[in-house]
């Protein structure tokens, strides 16, 4: 049992001490003391659950409802034959649900931890040598002895030569969730998930939003036709996209209410906003751990280096989530708690990252498992592909909601489901039967002759499996 009333001379003492509440760390912590650990928990912020819980996933998908919810009010409520006034937007009261929200799930990890028996420790945790962790917090610091130490600090937003996050002005994504009033125009570097959230947030809610990326095509990395129909989508709905646009800087003019931001853009027009969003993506939190005090090997990206049972070069340190090499998603993070604390148990840890689903909560939303065309193409793959219109799907037309499209790609000769892409009302949770049936190795016969209940979205994606060998029924 951990010792209640730690010193420097005598240091508290646990099977594993987790770094960072965020959740990877706070389910790898709920995994470990199922599994009979005595555990402890390391957080340098006041509430517990990490950016994906505070200033990132769960208050980006409150405003997202809302900010939906608020464009419905206004623009889709008459085909149904309800009639309103106008809408008005109460922004203050759309951040206070935002902010009740995620004080809902920060508490909720914290019950979780006190329910499973995880000894908290407030402050800032740091290897000073193999199995010992220094925190340091506000009343100093305390000495933590464990046979194993796992890290999970996540990471934070990149940043961008020549752009200057002032949190006013120029704003990274937890600014870009605070705002405290619409902005008339809106500039967001970066075409990626994050940035098509927020942009559609205030578009939605009224702002000007011109999206900047570096590359020829927005959600670099997703299945180029999905990337195509969704910049399809946004543009209809009112986003403006420059594409490779080389963002060389940010100047800021004017002060009060006549502050603005001049986005420079080499070799183009300058883009002139109120606000600036940079959204080019997340790096590694790995400074100040103590990684070269106790020799923990990083690659040339600054992630720390783990095997498959991810644990580093240092016996009884181990790695997970944002800070080691895979997808950046608040889901792969929590696999990989439970995968690396199993591992530590049992010594058997499997995650695969293949199958690790992707989600963007735009509406339409978009959702990915699996190889793209592209990938099946570099590869020299012989593939065949069934796709399936959301038009043509019963339900999808009583919502109201036929702008989508599910894709399903499997390999010509074992039939074997390679892919799945959807765009379309609900993805992110369609895109669910989609990663069961590949993680079982499932066909796309397997998938076309699982009975659906009718009439249901998911419909599409049986209709998507016929489709591979042109047998879909309703198109």
């Amino acid at each position: 049992m951990a010792n209640p009333s730690p010193t420097p001379d005598t240091p508290a003492t646990h099977d594993l001490v987790v770094i960072g509440a965020g959740p990877g760390g706070y389910v790898a912590a709920i995994r470990g003391a199922q599994l009979g650990l005595d555990v402890a928990i390391v957080e340098k912020e006041p509430t517990l659950g990490g950016t994906c819980l505070r200033v990132g996933c769960i208050p980006s998908k409150a405003l997202l409802e809302s900010s939906e919810q608020y464009h419905h009010a206004a623009h889709g409520l008459a085909v149904h034959g309800v009639r309103v006034d106008a809408p008005t937007l109460d922004l203050d009261a759309m951040m206070a649900r935002k902010d009740a929200v995620v004080a809902a799930n920060t508490d909720g990890v914290a019950f979780l931890m006190k329910k499973n028996g995880v000894t908290r420790y407030a402050g800032t945790g740091r290897l000073t040598a193999p199995g010992e962790v220094a925190v340091d917090g506000e009343d100093g610091t305390t000495t933590l002895a464990a046979e194993h130490v796992l890290l999970a600090t996540g990471s934070r937003p990149a940043s961008l030569p020549g752009v200057e996050v002032d949190g006013t002005v120029v704003v990274d994504s937890t600014g870009a969730l605070a705002f405290d009033a619409v902005p008339k125009r809106l500039a967001v570097i970066g075409a990626g998930y994050i940035g098509l959230e927020l942009g559609s947030v205030w578009s939605r809610l009224g702002s000007d939003v011109t999206v900047l990326e570096y590359a020829d095509r927005i959600l670099p990395g997703m299945d180029a036709s999905l990337a195509k129909q969704a910049r399809t989508t946004f543009t209809k709905q009112g986003l403006t996209f420059r594409l490779g646009a080389r963002v060389t800087g940010v100047t800021r003019k004017g002060r009060g209410t006549t502050r603005r931001a001049v986005v420079s853009v080499e070799g183009g027009e300058d883009v002139e906003a109120e606000r600036v969003l940079l959204a080019t993506g997340r790096t590694p939190n790995t400074e100040g751990l103590g990684l070269d005090a106790v020799g923990v090997a990083t690659d040339d990206r600054g992630r720390i280096e783990v095997d498959d049972r991810f644990a580093t070069n240092v016996p009884g340190v181990y790695a997970i989530g944002d800070v080691i090499h895979g997808p950046m998603l608040a889901h792969k993070a929590e696999e990989d708690g439970v995968a690396a604390v199993e591992g530590i148990v049992t010594g058997v840890a499997h995650v695969d990252y293949d199958l690790v689903p992707g989600v963007v909560y735009t509406d339409p939303e978009i959702a990915t498992v699996g190889a793209s065309e592209e990938a099946l193409k570099a590869a020299g793959t012989d593939y065949v592909k069934g796709s399936f219109p959301y038009q043509a799907n019963g339900r999808a037309r009583a919502l109201e909601a036929t702008g989508g499209k599910v894709t399903i790609l499997a390999h010509n000769e074992t039939d074997r489901i390679l892919g799945v892409h959807v765009i379309g009302a609900h993805a992110g949770d369609l895109i669910a039967e989609a990663v069961a049936a590949m993680t079982y190795g499932a066909s796309a016969e397997d998938l076309a002759r699982t009975v659906h209940a009718h009439p249901t979205l998911s419909e599409t994606l049986k209709e998507a499996a016929l489709a591979v060998h042109d047998r879909a029924l309703h198109v």
